[in-house]
């Protein structure tokens, strides 16, 4: 990679920030008084937060299918894959049942600590 690339990826991601910052300024109010908007409002931060764990799970390269039988490569990765399932579990009830992104997130990242040290 060149400094003209970094440069220019530097630049294309603050004016995709700044566009996504100032649309709802530059946006006329009817439109943002849309139904379908409130209700993409109210669920989008949840969805985000399952997409970003779902997309964090070590999961690849962790079976072997050989013939008709399922080895694991990896005891080790196995036990990080269900810690991180456990810790996305107790992540979407806590955010159920608070609506706080930020306590969720803390939370999770406690939990999988503490299933990991407890599956070591």
């Amino acid at each position: 990679m060149t400094n003209a690339y970094l440069l220019l990826a530097i630049f294309a991601m603050a004016a995709v920030t700044f566009v996504t910052r100032a649309l709802p300024a530059l946006i006329p109010q009817r439109y943002l008084d849309q139904p379908w908007l409130h209700r993409l409002n109210e669920r989008l931060p949840l969805a985000v937060l399952v997409l970003l764990i779902l997309t964090s799970l070590s999961y690849q390269g962790l079976i072997n299918l050989s013939g008709n039988s399922i080895i694991l490569k990896d005891s080790d990765q196995f036990d990080l894959l269900l810690a991180q399932i456990g810790a996305l579990a107790i992540v979407l009830l806590v955010y159920h049942y608070s609506r706080q992104l930020l306590i969720s997130m803390i939370v999770g990242i406690a939990a999988l600590n503490l299933i990991l040290g407890l599956l070591a």
